[in-house]
């Protein structure tokens, strides 16, 4: 096993051939990585996580809408071999940081959290007593461990991981959820959880898995599959979607609330992505998690509302299901339950909420939502200037009704059009992160040069592969 057979089986499952080299670079980093852990032994398993390109659905998925995504050609590796004394110990071998997470139920300090690892060429770190916080990627690899043996008692998950991303950080291209699902699908199969009663009675495809890992993540149920208090964001699952699900060289849309597969539609050949970070990060564990929250509480409200007066539904997607309907077919119990939602707000009065933020917040979940069809009649047509109208209006109302965008992600999006894009808009959770631009293929790598540094051309590739 080496980075050059891994990068040359990951191009074989779909990866853009281009990124072939820098793959290999970072595999070579987790396999030397690995050795130095385990004495020279190679790893069990090896899994590539990519990071989510969402092209529209901006905080719609959590309240039952619909969401355009693809997987990214960048993402995560991870490496691992199963440990008899149960310790979960995890290396990232690009931070060259590491976390060791003690047996479930053991009566001793939970972690040892250290900096410069041993493994890696560093100090040894200072154990930490139960129930201590945790920030960042550790935080993350905590939770993952906690709610899998919360959900699956007496699994057997110790392990050695070594991990590495070429995902920039807390840029919205789901830098975290690849870190979620990495180590979770890592932890199942090692422990072969999927053989467990518990497993084949809730999961049963592979999105029922990246419905699974959602709710690790935002702390939900998921079936009988007890939830807890999760990373603390109120988030949804297309990221989980586009990570186990994508198909190379295309775009898939979602539907949630339950999760629903709608349709996959392949990117024009004559067009290519290009993305970039803004240069601010969005941390939703950190400064972004109250504003980042407070968007998916206004949804929740609004359907408050409407439960409060109508027949309950599920989510906010199926109370307005008249109006979101891609066929435009079917009635529910009013002609017009978004006119009905609207006059329910004005009439409002819920604590920290004016009706006018209501409106705001629902006025952008029925336009984005509405884009989905649009981008995919687009995609289909190769219809430039229509989806460069969808982007437009996405990035518009981005900034004036869901107010989650940033001088800098808005300066990109118009730069990019500038500069020759047909079709730009930010992305991600809001408040810091990326911008996608659209150009012609032929003008893509000439394109990125001159839009940001960072910027970097993303043809759709494969989702979770195990190598």
């Amino acid at each position: 096993m080496t980075g050059a057979s891994l990068s040359s089986s990951l191009v074989e499952h779909g990866l853009d051939p281009a990124e072939r080299s820098a793959k290999q670079s970072l595999f070579d980093l987790v396999l030397a990585a690995f050795g130095t852990l385990s004495s020279g032994r190679a790893p069990r398993h090896v899994l590539w996580v990519p990071g989510r390109l969402e092209v529209f659905g901006k905080h719609t998925d959590y309240a039952g809408g619909r969401t355009i995504v693809g997987a990214v050609p960048r993402g995560m590796l991870v490496a691992a071999s199963p440990r008899r004394d149960g310790a979960i110990h995890i290396v990232d071998a690009r931070r060259r940081e590491s976390v060791t997470l003690a047996p479930a139920g053991a009566d001793q300090h939970r972690f040892r959290q250290r900096r410069g690892d041993p493994t890696c060429g560093g100090e040894t770190g200072t154990p930490r007593p139960p129930g201590s916080s945790y920030t960042g990627w550790r935080h993350y690899a905590e939770v993952v461990a906690r709610r899998l043996a919360h959900n699956f008692p007496g699994a057997s998950t110790g392990a050695d991981i070594v991990i590495a991303s070429d995902l920039p950080r807390a840029s919205g291209m789901s830098s975290s959820s690849a870190l979620v699902v990495g180590l979770a699908a890592m932890l199942v199969r090692l422990a072969d959880v999927g053989a467990r009663r518990e497993w084949q009675e809730n999961i049963t495809s592979r999105l029922d898995a990246a419905g699974y890992y959602a709710c690790i993540e935002n702390g939900r149920t998921f079936g009988t599959l007890e939830g807890d208090a999760g990373v603390g964001t109120h988030g949804g699952s297309e990221d989980h979607a586009a990570i186990l699900t994508g198909t190379p060289g295309h775009l898939a849309a979602f539907a949630f609330v339950p999760m629903r597969d709608l349709a996959r539609v392949e990117v024009p050949p004559a067009w290519r992505f290009v993305l970039t970070p803004c240069g601010v990060r969005s941390s939703k564990t950190g400064a972004s998690l109250v504003p980042y929250n407070r968007l998916s509480r206004g949804t929740q409200v609004l359907l408050e509302i409407w439960n409060s007066a109508e027949p309950p539904a599920v989510s906010l997607g199926a109370a307005l299901g008249t109006v979101l309907a891609a066929d435009g077919v079917g009635l529910g119990p009013r002609a017009d339950p978004l006119g009905r939602l609207r006059e329910l707000v004005r009439r409002s009065r819920v604590p920290d909420w004016s009706a006018d933020a209501l409106e705001r917040r629902l006025e952008h979940f029925v336009r984005e939502d509405a884009r989905i069809p649009v981008a995919l009649d687009a995609c289909r047509s190769a219809d430039a200037a229509l989806m460069g109208e969808a982007a437009a209006g996405s990035q518009a109302d981005a900034e004036a009704l869901l107010g989650n965008q940033i001088p800098e992600t808005s300066a990109l999006a118009t730069s990019a059009r500038r500069l020759g894009a047909f079709a730009s808009c930010g992305f991600g959770a809001g408040f810091g992160g990326s911008v996608w631009a659209l150009v012609e293929r032929h003008a893509a790598q000439e394109f990125a040069s001159r839009w940001h540094n960072e910027a970097f051309v993303a043809v759709p590739g494969p989702p979770l592969t195990e190598l």
